[in-house]
């Protein structure tokens, strides 16, 4: 790999301790979804944050299914969500910050919660809760990890109106080194040398650059990237389903108000509009197949 990675998470392992690293950057996935959305700048460079961090997360997961960061809070920003598949597509939003002006975190989500949420395509959905807590999410996230008794970890974020990225370490379970005082050192030591990072460097060095600005005296093994895209997970199909769950009244009632049925995607603009033919236990016909 050579010059800046675009759209890509990429692995990276200490060969000499129990640690391994995680690197995310976007760029044309970030553009795509803010062209969607007149965020003002701080949101955009928030979104950013929370799209980066949800990809790290995912990373740190051996599941199929997505994974979700969700924000709700009292302050200027009352809720903002960003999820990333086990395929790395990502999608987020923000709702009701179009007016935003603080730059401060504590106002922008005043009395605000973080909701990590995995939702594997088999298996139990989990959800753990924790505040937004300090001046930034990479604190809030930390915690979360601290409180709920996993594997230390870390991150540092770079939101951006061009790009973002991201940098997770997490210490692994011993099998290299199994003295406690050595592992903690090394851990505090790698985290320590992270913590010289400025944004600007973490978005703008390339993986081998950054890596070598950090850890010279390390040895490292990077791995190939991971391709990030942005992409939607509504269709039409979905939208049908989840109309047809409201039962034959329900739907009788909404055609009754107007010819059709429409619903919108908040988080890519589709709009999808059913009439009544497209529903069989109204009609008998088979479901119509435009969308307008």
């Amino acid at each position: 790999m050579s010059g800046l990675t675009r759209d890509s998470s990429i692995k990276f392992l200490f060969r000499d301790t129990d640690v391994r690293g995680e690197l995310a950057y976007l760029d044309d996935s970030l553009l795509e979804l803010i062209a969607i959305h007149q965020y003002p700048p701080t949101v955009t460079d928030l979104l950013g944050q929370f799209l980066s961090a949800a990809v790290l997360l995912s990373t740190t997961i051996k599941f199929e299914g997505r994974l979700v960061l969700q924000a709700q809070s009292e302050g200027q920003i009352p809720l903002l969500m960003a999820e990333c598949s086990s395929e790395l597509v990502v999608r987020g939003i923000a709702r009701g910050a179009e007016q935003t002006t603080s730059t401060r975190f504590e106002q922008l989500f005043h009395k605000g919660q973080l909701a990590i949420t995995i939702e594997p395509r088999q298996g139990q959905r989990y959800q753990g809760i924790v505040p937004l807590s300090g001046d930034n999410l990479a604190t809030s996230i930390e915690h979360y990890f601290a409180n709920s008794e996993q594997l230390p970890t870390r991150l540092w974020l770079a939101g951006g109106q061009q790009r973002c990225a991201g940098l997770l370490l997490q210490q692994l379970p011993a099998q290299l080194i199994s003295d406690h005082d050595q592992r903690q050192q090394q851990w505090e030591h790698l985290c320590t040398l992270a913590d010289t990072l400025q944004p600007e460097e973490l978005s703008g060095l390339a993986p081998e650059a950054l890596l070598h600005r950090l850890y010279h005296q390390e040895s490292i093994q990077l791995f190939e990237p991971q391709r990030i895209q942005f992409a939607c997970s509504c269709s039409r199909q979905r939208c049908l389903d989840a109309l047809q769950s409201m039962g034959p009244a329900t739907l009788e009632e909404l055609l009754e108000e107007e010819d059709s049925i429409t619903m919108d995607c908040e988080f890519c603009n589709q709009q999808y509009r059913f009439e009544r033919g497209d529903f069989p236990a109204l009609s008998g016909a088979e479901p119509g197949q435009s969308i307008h």
